[in-house]
């Protein structure tokens, strides 16, 4: 158990993070995780390099959305579904370190940034969003298209502030 966290402690608990962003809620999620990830180890199969973690990772998923569904932190998606048109032009990111766009994703609300990191991040079809989060495809959408055009705001606000053109 000590090596496994000390392997894996790290990237899990940033995965866990991009959901959760409240710390104190994120340890609670993470804690939870673990003991599933220790309880559930004998169901575990070896894959090839890689597959520890990618369960591990999965089992980190499903508890943070776990937790969003039972605290009810993601009635945004039942929103409507119009998908919202995107912008023609992504704002330029180069200049913006790593830590303050993840600050900015984790200021998306609650669904917004559901749908957006599993789209970005696990790289989910918008089919497998709406069946993991019990939505409708045209939801995700919709939700992934807002993300997107709040995240463009928050970089141009961030751009214009630091480096005016």
């Amino acid at each position: 158990m000590r090596e496994f966290y000390s392997l894996y402690a790290e990237r899990l608990g940033a995965i866990c993070s991009r959901y959760i962003p409240d710390k104190d809620d994120m340890k609670d999620v993470f804690q939870e995780s673990l003991i599933r990830i220790f309880t559930h180890i004998s169901d575990f199969s070896y894959r090839g390099e890689g597959s520890l973690q990618a369960w591990a990772s999965r089992i980190v998923i499903n508890e943070a959305l776990n937790y969003l569904k039972e605290t009810k932190r993601y009635e945004l998606l039942l929103l409507d579904d119009v998908v919202e048109e995107t912008e023609d032009e992504d704002p330029p990111i180069e200049e913006i370190p790593p830590d303050e766009i993840q600050r900015m994703v984790s200021q998306l609300p609650t669904g917004y940034r559901t749908v957006f990191n599993l789209y970005v991040f696990e790289d989910k079809s918008h089919q497998e969003i709406a069946s993991l989060l019990g939505i409708k495809e045209r939801s995700s959408a919709s939700q992934l298209s807002r993300a997107k055009n709040l995240l463009a705001k928050m970089i141009r606000y961030y751009n214009d502030k630091h480096h005016p053109r």
